[in-house]
């Protein structure tokens, strides 16, 4: 990757419709709404041979007293910082304003290239008055473009790779590193445990639930191995998902969790167990993700030497549909538990992947068929030919039988149950799909 290129600017400008014009993905909620993006989102662009990575942003309002405002400023400050090049976004329709000229300043001070990019510019080859107005914030000549339109993004492109540093050969190959999904409801301390794992103050954190909004990576390299951390919206009820933004965060969590490897699922121990942790869970369960249950804020609980048995045993019957998930009981702002955590994470991955020969598997069906007898109706009996492994992520059988109609559920969960005895499949779902096959009768 040739560089990062942060998008600046103040709030409804169009950073997010030119982060998803140069991306060519719709990743950054885009809505009409100021603020609407907060915590800095990252995508993959390419220009003319040069790959780098572009930083969406919250929109900078620097004398801002509102706390999420405020964040958003050190949010943007972040992504500048890290940043070898950053765009500065301003609108024609409104012209240059008091929050423009401080975000200049701003850009100024870091001491690294600023180009500054004139949204909104609509109609070709026909630039407003207003367009030399915006030389006033001393950061050269303006590109006028249009991120609706895609006018001028080529220019903006041009300019953009001549600052950034020559490309190297080591880029990130995301197979050498886990996936992680941090789902959860709103306000359970899923951005706390990504940035405790991080060690940075990477995420908004604050009280206010729903703060994340969008889906965010962040790249952990530890002494257990290479990581993805996807931060992502808490999922809310549906009756709950009142505006447009909400309706994005949860769809972009979806998304999160279909991208992702293995899904920490994140209870808070000071509420227990609720029904939307059940609907949370059971998004990654459908999608065949490892799973693990982490209940966090466990610093906050009053316990004696038999209330995490307790809670495991409660929490075992609540999730009475992923048994397969390991529980764990953390604490993201204590640091409590966080290298078992990632070692349940490797481990989990593993399961998830996990591939057994047909002969093994056919081995154990010969012993689970043995000890109880397939079922039976009308006189005709289950037969079960043979089984294989399909495929991975999840582990997932296919057996090949004489009637479906035979196969009972039952039964099927008594053989995933033997597979599981034997092989161990922890922390993922299984798979088993039925093909029905007419015997050669000899």
């Amino acid at each position: 990757m040739a560089g990062v290129v942060a998008v600046v600017g103040r709030p409804n400008v169009g950073k997010s419709t030119l982060f998803n014009k140069l991306t060519g993905i719709r990743k950054a909620i885009v809505d009409d709404t100021p603020g609407v993006t907060r915590d800095r989102i990252y995508g993959d662009c390419e220009w003319l041979g040069h790959r780098f990575m572009l930083i969406d942003t919250g929109g900078i309002e620097p004398e801002s007293e509102d706390i999420i405002l405020q964040q958003m400023k050190r949010q943007a400050q972040l992504a500048i910082d890290s940043a070898d090049v950053t765009v500065l976004v301003t609108d024609i329709r409104t012209g240059v304003v008091a929050t423009d000229m401080e975000v200049a300043s701003m850009l100024r001070k870091s001491g690294k290239p600023v180009i500054l990019a004139v949204n909104k510019c609509d109609t070709i080859g026909e630039l407003s008055p207003d367009y030399y107005e915006f030389y006033n914030l001393g950061l050269g000549e303006p590109f006028a473009i249009s991120s609706v339109h895609g006018h001028g993004t080529g220019d903006l492109l041009d300019e953009i790779i001549k600052y950034l540093p020559e490309s190297e050969d080591e880029d990130i190959d995301s197979d050498d590193y886990i996936k992680v999904a941090v789902i959860g409801k709103p306000n359970v301390g899923k951005s706390s445990l990504v940035n405790a794992v991080l060690g940075e103050n990477r995420m908004i954190v604050s009280d206010i639930a729903g703060t994340t909004r969008d889906a965010t990576d962040s790249i952990v390299e530890n002494e257990h191995g290479k990581f993805i951390f996807i931060d992502t919206a808490g999922l809310r009820r549906k009756s709950k998902v009142y505006d447009q933004i909400e309706k994005y965060s949860v769809i972009r969590a979806r998304m999160a969790v279909e991208r992702a490897q293995v899904c920490v699922i994140m209870i808070d121990a000071t509420e227990g167990f609720t029904e939307q942790d059940s609907k949370v869970a059971g998004i990654a369960h459908e999608m065949g993700k490892g799973c693990i249950i982490a209940v966090n804020k466990w610093d906050a609980v009053e316990k004696d030497g038999k209330t995490m048995d307790k809670e495991r045993k409660k929490l075992m019957n609540d999730f009475s549909f992923m048994s397969y998930a390991p529980i764990i009981f953390i604490s993201a702002k204590e640091g409590l538990r966080l290298d078992r955590l990632f070692e349940l994470i490797k481990f989990t991955d593993t399961q998830n992947a996990m591939r057994i020969s047909t002969g093994k598997l056919n081995e154990v069906l010969a012993d689970a068929t043995a000890r109880v007898q397939p079922p039976s109706d009308k006189g005709r009996r289950l037969k079960i030919y043979y089984m294989t492994q399909a495929s991975t992520r999840p582990p997932t059988f296919v057996c090949f039988v004489n009637s479906a109609e035979l196969f009972h559920y039952s039964y099927q969960r008594y053989l995933d149950n033997r597979i599981r005895e034997v092989f161990g499949l922890e922390g993922t779902p299984t798979r088993m799909v039925i093909r029905e096959r007419e015997s050669n009768k000899k």
